[in-house]
C-alpha cells in the first residue's frame, strides 16, 4: 500500500482528473522512467496513466489533492491546497527511496479557489527546462517526468491567449510542504501533527527517529534545516532564482519545486528579482538564504504543537552552516575544483570571485564554463567571448585563486559539452527563443536540441 494512504483522510481529498479532449504526448523522461520501473510503458500506456490518470497497478486507487496552508509573500493564507495538481502515485527507485508522482494542470480540486486547475503548455515547457538544468547543475530538485498537451485552449492574463493547455507530471522525493505542518498548527491538531512527523521520518528522515515525540519533532526539524540549507547553497552557486519562496513551496526533503517565474541569472546581481509581481524584491536572488531561514522559522513555529520552542530554535541552528558549506562546496564543484579545506581561504576566494562577477558584469554561466578545472582551462578562457574581462587587472586575484586550486577530474574537459563554444544558460531570452517556434509553428527542434545540450552538461559535470 502506498504509504501516504495512511494519512489521506486527514491530509488530502480524493479527486478525479479533468477529461482532456485530445491528449498528445510531448515529452517523457526516459532516464527517470527506467529508474522507477516505468520505462517499458508504450506511448499509449503512458497516455493512459499520465493523461487520463488511470491508476498504476497496486498504487493509489484515486488521486489525492493535498491540503496545506502557507505564508505567501509574508501573509498567512489558510485557503491553500493542491488547486491544480494531485498526488497520483508513490513509487520507489533502485535504492528503495520513496518517490511521489505529482501533477500540475490536472484539473480542478476542492482547493482551486475559482481557478481552472490547468497549466499552459508554455508553463510545462518552462518546468522541463528548469528541472533538467537544475539537475544537470547538481541542484537537489524535483524532476519533470511527463508533459502532455491536452488539446484545450486556456485564458490567461500573463500569456497571449488563448493559450495551449498541458498537464505535467513531476517526480519528487516528497512534496509534503512546510505549509502541511502549518495547517496542523492552525487547526491545533496535535494528533495529526504527530502522524505527519512519523510519516516524514519513516519515509524520508529515518535518522531523526526517537521514542520521544518532542525530541523526534526537533530531530526532524534539524534534518529539514540541513536539507534546506544545502539546497539554497546550491541555488546560489547555480545562479538560480526560485521566484516564489512561499512556505507552501518548501518541502521537507530540501528539493526545489513549485518554481513558477524562475530565472537563471544572466550576470551576478544580488537584487535580481524573478517574479514581475514581487515588486518589493522579497524573493530577490541575494535574499534567498535569509528567506529560507525565515521559512524554517515558520515550520518551527508550527512544531511548537509538539516540542519546546527553545529546543526547536536550537534545531534550526545548523541551517546557516549547511548553507555556507553547500555554497562553498557547490561553487567549487561547478568550477571543477577542490576546496582548499581552509575555511578562511575558501571564503576569501568566494568573496573575490563573486565580487568580480558582480563588478565586471561577466556572464554567470559563461564564467563557470570558461574556468572549469581552473588552470586546465586557461587556453579555453583566453578564447572565450569574454576573454577581455579576464585580461583586465581586476581579474588577477581571481585568476591566482583559480590557478591555486586543484582540478577535480579534469578529463571531463574532453567531453562533448566542453567542446562547444558556449554553455547552457537558460536566461529568459533563451527560454523565449525556445518557446517561439513551438507557439508559431509547433516546431520542437530547438527545445529538443537544448534538452540534449542540458544532458551533455549533466554528463560532463556529473555532480
Amino acid at each position: 500500500m502506498p504509504p501516504f494512504l495512511k494519512l489521506a483522510g486527514k491530509f488530502a481529498d480524493p479527486v478525479t482528473s479533468a477529461n482532456f479532449p485530445h491528449p498528445v504526448l510531448r515529452w517523457r523522461n526516459p532516464r527517470w522512467a527506467d529508474a522507477v520501473g516505468l520505462g517499458n510503458l508504450t506511448d499509449a500506456a503512458w497516455l493512459e496513466h499520465f493523461a487520463r490518470f488511470t491508476p498504476l497497478p497496486g498504487n493509489l486507487p484515486q488521486p489525492l489533492a493535498m491540503r496545506y496552508h502557507g505564508h505567501q509573500f509574508g501573509t498567512y493564507n489558510p485557503d491553500l491546497g493542491d488547486g491544480r495538481g494531485f498526488l497520483f502515485a508513490q513509487v520507489r527507485d533502485p535504492a528503495g527511496r520513496l518517490l511521489d508522482l505529482g501533477t500540475k494542470g490536472s484539473g480542478q480540486t476542492p482547493w482551486s479557489r475559482g481557478g481552472d486547475g490547468r497549466l499552459t503548455l508554455k508553463g510545462g515547457v518552462r518546468e522541463i527546462l528548469a528541472a533538467t538544468y537544475l539537475e544537470a547543475l547538481g541542484v537537489n530538485t524535483s524532476k519533470a517526468f511527463s508533459l502532455v498537451e491536452t488539446g484545450e485552449s486556456l485564458q490567461r492574463n500573463d500569456e497571449p491567449s488563448p493559450a495551449r493547455g498541458s498537464v505535467l507530471v513531476r517526480l519528487s522525493h516528497s512534496h509534503v510542504r512546510f505549509g502541511t505542518f502549518q495547517r496542523c498548527a492552525f487547526l491545533d491538531d496535535r494528533e495529526a501533527m504527530a502522524e505527519l512527523v512519523d510519516y516524514c521520518i519513516a519515509g524520508f528522515h529515518p535518522g531523526a527517529d526517537d521514542p520521544d515525540m518532542a525530541r523526534k519533532a526537533c530531530a526532524l526539524l534539524e534534518q529539514v534545516a540541513l536539507a534546506t540549507g544545502r539546497m539554497i547553497g546550491q541555488w546560489m552557486a547555480a545562479g538560480f532564482v526560485h521566484g516564489v519562496m512561499n512556505t507552501d513551496n518548501f518541502n521537507i526533503t530540501g528539493e526545489t519545486f513549485d518554481f513558477g517565474p524562475w530565472r537563471f541569472l544572466p550576470r551576478s546581481d544580488p537584487n535580481f528579482t524573478a517574479a514581475y509581481f514581487d515588486q518589493n524584491g522579497l524573493y530577490r536572488f541575494g535574499r534567498q538564504p535569509l528567506q529560507g531561514g525565515w521559512a524554517l522559522q515558520q515550520l518551527a513555529s508550527a512544531l511548537v504543537l509538539l516540542a519546546d520552542a527553545g529546543d526547536l530554535a536550537r534545531a534550526l541552528a545548523p541551517y546557516e552552516a549547511a548553507y555556507r558549506d553547500s555554497f562553498t562546496g557547490h561553487t567549487h564543484a561547478l568550477l571543477g575544483l577542490a576546496p582548499t579545506g581552509d575555511r578562511a581561504a575558501d571564503t576569501a576566494f568566494l568573496q573575490a570571485f563573486y565580487g568580480w562577477m558582480t563588478d565586471s558584469g561577466a556572464g554567470w554561466a559563461q564564467t563557470f564554463f570558461d574556468w572549469f578545472a581552473g588552470a586546465a582551462s586557461a587556453q579555453r578562457a583566453a578564447a572565450s567571448p569574454q576573454a577581455a574581462l579576464y585580461a583586465h587587472p581586476a581579474f588577477e586575484p581571481v585568476r591566482a585563486a583559480l590557478m591555486a586550486r586543484a582540478p577535480v577530474r579534469a578529463e571531463r574537459l574532453a567531453l562533448p559539452y566542453f567542446q562547444r563554444a558556449a554553455p547552457v544558460s537558460l536566461v529568459i531570452e533563451e527560454v523565449e527563443s525556445l518557446w517561439a517556434p513551438i507557439a508559431e509553428r509547433d516546431d520542437w527542434s530547438a527545445f529538443t536540441a537544448t534538452t540534449g545540450h542540458i544532458d551533455e552538461a549533466r554528463r560532463a559535470l556529473a555532480l
